[in-house]
C-alpha cells in the first residue's frame, strides 16, 4: 500500500523538487554536448575558453554558454584529475551559477562543484573569488583546481597571510582567486587606506563562491575585521604593573570566570593602594581617583591575563609573539590581538617583547563585506536550517541537492540526558566500547574548553586519544585525514579539518586494512 505521505509529494511537489525538475532539463543540454567536447584536443580548450570569452564580448549572456562551458569543464576534469562530474554535480553548478546555497552532504564534491560555477563566471573577466574556511584549503584547492582552469587556459591564486602586496595583486589579477573570508575583508579595508588606486591590490567585488557559507555568513557575520593603528606608548607601565599585581594574594580578588572577568576585594583594593604608593606611581593615594583611571584599566587587564587566561588555552607563545586561540574553533589566529590593552599585559606576563597599543583605524563586519559582491553564491552541507535568515540578510535562496548514490549514512537522533554527569558516563561508556573493538571514533565539541573536559574523562579510563586543538594546529589536516584508522580517537572542535576528506583505514591505507574497517557498522560521531 501506497504511503499518503509519498502520494501526497508526487501529486504537490515542494519547491525545491520544482527547482530540481527545471535544472534538470540543464543538464540534459549538458550531457548532449560531452560527446563533442570529448572529441576535442587538449590544445582546442584554451582556444574555446578565448571563443566564450569573445561570445560574452559581443553581447551574449552566460547563461546562453552555460551547457557548452560546464561541458568544458567536465571534460577538462576527467581528462585532468580522472574525476568526471556527476548529474547532481551539475546541478550543484548550476545552483551556484543562479547566486543560489547549493545544500550538497559532506563528501559530494563541493570543491570541484565550485569549479564550474568559477569557470563560466570568469568569462566576464572581472575575477572570481572562491572564499574557503582556511589558509590551508585555499592554497590546496588552488593547487588542486588550477590544473582544470591551466588546461581551459585561465589563470588561478590564492591569498595566504605572509603574502606581499606584490604577491596579493598577481593573485587578485588571476581569473580565479582562493582566499579565506579573512584575508578578502582585510585587504579590503587596507585597500581602502591606500593613497593611490594602483597601490590597491583587489580589483573588485564581481563574483563570490563561498565554501561552507553557513559558517562565514551565518556563524561569524557580525565579527568584525579591524585594522588598528599605533596609540601612546605605555610599554613600561605594563611591565611595572605586571611586577606589582603578582604581590596580590588570592583574597585580594574575585574571579568571574563565566564573564571572564576579574574584581578586586575591598582587602584587595587596600593592599593595591599600599602597594603602588610604595612603588610611587599611585596619585592622591586613592586607586579610584579620576586621575589613576588609566591604572585602574592597567590593573584590570593584568589581573585578567595573570589569573583567567592561560597559554595553550586562550593563546600559545609562537615566535616569540602572543598568537590567539579561537574560543569555538581551536585554531590559531595569527596577525589578531587581544583589544584594550589586554594583549600589551599578556605580553609582560610572558616577559616577551611589547606592542604598541592599538586605535581602530578602520572596520567591516563579515556580512557587510559579502553584501559588496555583485553576485554571491555558496554551498555547504548544512543550509536549510538557517534558509529563513539566509534570503532575509542575503537574498539568497537554499537549494538541496540529491546524493549521487542513496545514503548509506546511519543518521541517529539526538540522545537526551536529564544532567551533564549522566551525559559524559553515556559518551565514556560508548567510547571505551567502540575503542576496545577497534572502531574509529571521532568527537566533535562546541569549544576547547569542552574537547580538554572529555579529554580528562578518557585518560582516568587510560583510553588512548588526540585532542585536536592549537598545539598541534599545522597537523590538523593530517590528523583529521587519519580520523577512520583503527582504535583512532579524536577529540577537536566543531569545524576544525572541515574540507579534508576521512577515509576507512586512514589516509595511506591497503585495501586489506580497509575492508577491516568496514565490517564496523559505522565510525561513531559523537
Amino acid at each position: 500500500m501506497l504511503n499518503p505521505l509519498n502520494l501526497i509529494s508526487k501529486i504537490f511537489k515542494s519547491s525545491n523538487q520544482k527547482e530540481l525538475a527545471k535544472l534538470a532539463k540543464l543538464v540534459d543540454k549538458i550531457n548532449a554536448l560531452e560527446d563533442q567536447a570529448s572529441k576535442l584536443e587538449d590544445s582546442e580548450f584554451p582556444k574555446k575558453t578565448e571563443e566564450l570569452k569573445q561570445k560574452f564580448k559581443n553581447g551574449a549572456e552566460l547563461n546562453d554558454m552555460l551547457p557548452e562551458a560546464y561541458s568544458l569543464v567536465r571534460e577538462a576534469s576527467k581528462r585532468i584529475n580522472n574525476e568526471r562530474h556527476f548529474d547532481v554535480q551539475l546541478i550543484g553548478g548550476l545552483v551556484l551559477n543562479q547566486n543560489k546555497i547549493a545544500e550538497m552532504k559532506t563528501g559530494e564534491g563541493k570543491t570541484i562543484t565550485i569549479v564550474l560555477a568559477a569557470y563560466l563566471n570568469s568569462l566576464e573577466e572581472k575575477g572570481v573569488h572562491v572564499v574557503t574556511v582556511n589558509d590551508y584549503l585555499a592554497k590546496r584547492d588552488c593547487e588542486n583546481m588550477s590544473k582544470i582552469y591551466n588546461f581551459l587556459g585561465l589563470t588561478c591564486g590564492y591569498i595566504n597571510s605572509g603574502q606581499s602586496d606584490e604577491e596579493r595583486k598577481k593573485n587578485y589579477s588571476c581569473d580565479i582567486t582562493y582566499a579565506t573570508n579573512s584575508e578578502l575583508g582585510f585587504d579590503y579595508l587596507r585597500d581602502n587606506m591606500k593613497f593611490s588606486k594602483k597601490d590597491m591590490v583587489q580589483r573588485g567585488h564581481n563574483y563570490a563562491i563561498v565554501d561552507e557559507i553557513d559558517s562565514c555568513l551565518i556563524d561569524e557575520a557580525r565579527v568584525p575585521i579591524i585594522i588598528s593603528g599605533q596609540a601612546e606608548d605605555k610599554t613600561d607601565q605594563y611591565i611595572v604593573v605586571n611586577k606589582l599585581i603578582k604581590k596580590l594574594s588570592t583574597d585580594d580578588f574575585d574571579l568571574d570566570e563565566k564573564n571572564r572577568n576579574i574584581l578586586l576585594t575591598n582587602k584587595g583594593i587596600d593592599n593595591v593602594e599600599k602597594i603602588f604608593s610604595e612603588a610611587g606611581i599611585l596619585k592622591n593615594n586613592n586607586f579610584y581617583d579620576p586621575e589613576n583611571l588609566s591604572l585602574v584599566h592597567l590593573v584590570n587587564q593584568s589581573l585578567r591575563a595573570n589569573y583567567i587566561f592561560s597559554n595553550g588555552k586562550d593563546y600559545i607563545v609562537k615566535d616569540k609573539e602572543i598568537v590567539i586561540i579561537d574560543e569555538q574553533s581551536g585554531r590559531q589566529m595569527p596577525g589578531r590581538r587581544f583589544g584594550d590593552g589586554l594583549h600589551q599585559s599578556l605580553e609582560a606576563k610572558e616577559n616577551l617583547a611589547i606592542q604598541f597599543e592599538n586605535q581602530t583605524l578602520a572596520s567591516i563586519t563579515y556580512q557587510n563585506y559579502f553584501k559588496l559582491y555583485e553576485k554571491l553564491c555558496g554551498c555547504t552541507g548544512t543550509a536549510v536550517t538557517e534558509a529563513q535568515e539566509f534570503y532575509e540578510i542575503y537574498n539568497l535562496n537554499v537549494v538541496t541537492i540529491p546524493t549521487n548514490k542513496e545514503m548509506i549514512r546511519k543518521d541517529w537522533n539526538d540522545q537526551i540526558f536529564r544532567t551533564e554527569k549522566e551525559k559524559d558516563e553515556a559518551i565514556v561508556k560508548l567510547v571505551d566500547e567502540k575503542y576496545n573493538t577497534g572502531q574509529p571514533i571521532l568527537i566533535f565539541t562546541s569549544s576547547i574548553n569542552k574537547s580538554e573536559h572529555y579529554s580528562e574523562l578518557f585518560n582516568k579510563k587510560k583510553i588512548n586519544h588526540i585532542v585536536l586543538n592549537a598545539k598541534n594546529h599545522d597537523k590538523e589536516a593530517e590528523i583529521i585525514a587519519n580520523a577512520g584508522s583503527k582504535k583512532s580517537i579524536i577529540i577537536t572542535t566543531s569545524i576544525s579539518g572541515r574540507g579534508v576528506d576521512i577515509k576507512l583505514g586512514g589516509k595511506n591505507a591497503d585495501k586489506t586494512t580497509r575492508d577491516e574497517i568496514k565490517k564496523f557498522d559505522e565510525i561513531i560521531w559523537l
